[in-house]
This record gives structure tokens, C-alpha cells and sequence, in this order.
């Protein structure tokens, strides 16, 4: 059995996967690469098997037809040998000094009695078109470098939540969680984070800058213009994270405020979203999405609609909206994710 096993999911990723893999090599043999190649038309497959043949003790190539992000990571997952399961997309990569830091502390959760469910590290987004990069951490939300639970954390800064990219979770776990992702379906890296999180007990955070988030290709899926354009998934995803659980029923204080301020992120992501396409029609989809959450969770909705993030993504009238916009635009400026 591997430590880490490490899914890349690739569609027509020939012109970049080649970083993320000879990234991914530098973790080492105690890590298994799993190269998802998802239907691809290109010369993904033929780069992919390359390198698996170069370095068959590492990796291994699965090549399935064309099923989307969530089902290349639900085959990855279902033929994972490592203890621990990271997700890194082809056209991201790994820093080498984070990973072996990375590996000598999963190396230390080895073993069944000391195993944890969740290791939490620092993702970076990198424009190096315009030469710049942004960390984003979780220093004061979370004990640093110790085993800890949620009764633990602090409150999260608004923008830092727990991403795809800063999260490895035990193999173990995400199978029995009840984590579907659908096909051909984008943005579910946010259902992927959020369901397993009731299943998590034992949490580390790692304060290393690990993933490499790329920023600017034009048809990447938080590029704005393919978010408007998708509009109707990302509302998809955000009703299928507030369907998954009751939060009522969650037991722990701390992790149920956690779990709504990811909705309300979720809820504020799609509404800005659809503000920004300015038509009647998308304007009616806002209403109905918030419609939505009201019905399947009444407290929730209240306190996310009258919350801070709620009242300023829902200011009345074409001016309301410009100052929500204006408000989008500070934060894309000063955080970069998109």
C-alpha cells in the first residue's frame, strides 16, 4: 500500500500535464500518480502512458471514456492503494520542499491507531502571465502543525475556506461517505470538499504553500466568462451541497457554522454570477436559488440572508447590484481567484 495516492484527472491536457506530473514525481515513491485520462481526443493518453512506463513503481494511467472532473476523480478513487487521497488537476502543480514536508508528516499518520482524516495545507494562486501569485492560509482559523478537531477552529476568514486544493483526505474515508460526484457536471470540487466534512474527526494543518492553483487559461471554469456561460451548473452543485445535510442535525457547534458559511459562499458565488450575466432570466434564476434554500432550509436562509455576505449580494434595485458587483470586483482584485 502506497501513502498518498494522487488522481489527475485530464481532459486534452497535452499542452500542460507534463508540469503537474513531473511535479507530482518529486513526491517520491511512498506516493502513487494516478492519471485519470478522461476521453481525451488529444495526445494526453500517449504522454500519460510515457510517463507510466518511465516510472511504473509511481505511476499508473486509467484511460475511460469521456465522463467529466467528477467521474475521472470517482475512478481515481475507486482504484486508489494509498492510505491518504489528493486531488490535483493537469494544469496545476505541487512545490517540491511543501510535498516532502507533506509526505514526512502523512509518514507520521502511517500507521491505523495514528491515522487522521484530513490534512489541511496552503494553496497558492499563480498568474505567471502577469507575473503575480497570492497565498491563501489558514493561520488563526487553525492549530498549526498538531492533531486537532473542529472543536478546535476558529472562524474562517471569508475567502479561505477549505478548498479542493489545500485538502488531502483519507483514501478510506471518502469511500465511505456516501462522496458521489456527477458526470459531466463542473464546479462539484465544492461537493467533493463539503460532504465528507461531518465524517472528519481528526484534522492536521500543514502551514506549507503545497498546490499550485494556475490562473488564465480562457477556458478555465473560473474564468468569468465560462462561469456565466455555466451558470446553470453552478446553481446545480450549490442545491446538491444544500440538499446533502440537514444542518439542524449536525452535531458539533463549530463545524455546522462552518459547513453554512459554505453555503452562504456557495450562495454568493452563484448569485454574483448571475448578476453579472444582467438579464431578466438570470435575475429570475437568483430569486429562485434563494427561493430554493429558503424551502429545503428555513434557519439556514435566515441567517445567511440576513447575514453580512447575504445583505450585500442581495441590495435591492440595479444600484444595489453595482455596489454587489463593485464589492466582487475589490475582492477578485485583491484576492485573484478568477
Amino acid at each position: 500500500m502506497k501513502l498518498l495516492t494522487v488522481v489527475v484527472p485530464c481532459y486534452n491536457s497535452e499542452a500542460y500535464m507534463s508540469h503537474a506530473l513531473d511535479s507530482l514525481l518529486t513526491l517520491g515513491a511512498e506516493a502513487e500518480i494516478l492519471v485519470v485520462n478522461d476521453g481525451s481526443s488529444d495526445r494526453t493518453g500517449e504522454i500519460a502512458h510515457t510517463y507510466a512506463e518511465q516510472y511504473p513503481h509511481m505511476v499508473r494511467v486509467i484511460d475511460q471514456p469521456n465522463g467529466g472532473h467528477g467521474d475521472a476523480i470517482m475512478t481515481g478513487l475507486k482504484a486508489a492503494s494509498g492510505t491518504y487521497f489528493k486531488v490535483v488537476d493537469s494544469d496545476d502543480w505541487i512545490d517540491a520542499e511543501a510535498g516532502a514536508r507533506v509526505i514526512a508528516r502523512l509518514r507520521e499518520f502511517a500507521g491505523p491507531e495514528d491515522r487522521i482524516d484530513m490534512l489541511i495545507s496552503n494553496y497558492v494562486y499563480e498568474k505567471p502571465d502577469i507575473g503575480k501569485r497570492r497565498c491563501m492560509h489558514y493561520r488563526g482559523a487553525l492549530p498549526q502543525n498538531e492533531v486537532f478537531s473542529w472543536d478546535d477552529i476558529d472562524r474562517f476568514h471569508i475567502f479561505r475556506y477549505i478548498l479542493m486544493h489545500s485538502v488531502i483526505y483519507r483514501t478510506e474515508l471518502l469511500r465511505k461517505c456516501g462522496l458521489d460526484l456527477p458526470k459531466h457536471t463542473f464546479y462539484v470540487d465544492n461537493i467533493y470538499v463539503y460532504t465528507p466534512l461531518p465524517s472528519v474527526n481528526r484534522l492536521c494543518y500543514l502551514d506549507v504553500d503545497f498546490y499550485r492553483y494556475f490562473i488564465g487559461r480562457a477556458d478555465q471554469s473560473v474564468n468569468e466568462r465560462v462561469m456565466i456561460a455555466r451558470v446553470d451548473q453552478q446553481i446545480a452543485v450549490t442545491k446538491i451541497i444544500i440538499d446533502r445535510y440537514e444542518m439542524e442535525q449536525i452535531g458539533n457547534r463549530k463545524l455546522r457554522r462552518y459547513m453554512q458559511s459554505y453555503i452562504a459562499i456557495m450562495m454568493a458565488v452563484s448569485s454574483i454570477i448571475l448578476i453579472r450575466s444582467a438579464t431578466e432570466e438570470s435575475l429570475r434564476k437568483k430569486k429562485e436559488l434563494w427561493g430554493y434554500l429558503r424551502e429545503k432550509q428555513p434557519a439556514v436562509f435566515f441567517r445567511i440572508r440576513y447575514g453580512i455576505l447575504g445583505q450585500c449580494i442581495n441590495l435591492p434595485r440595479k444600484e444595489g447590484r453595482r455596489i454587489s458587483v463593485l464589492g466582487y470586483k475589490l475582492a477578485q482584485r485583491v484576492i485573484g481567484f478568477n
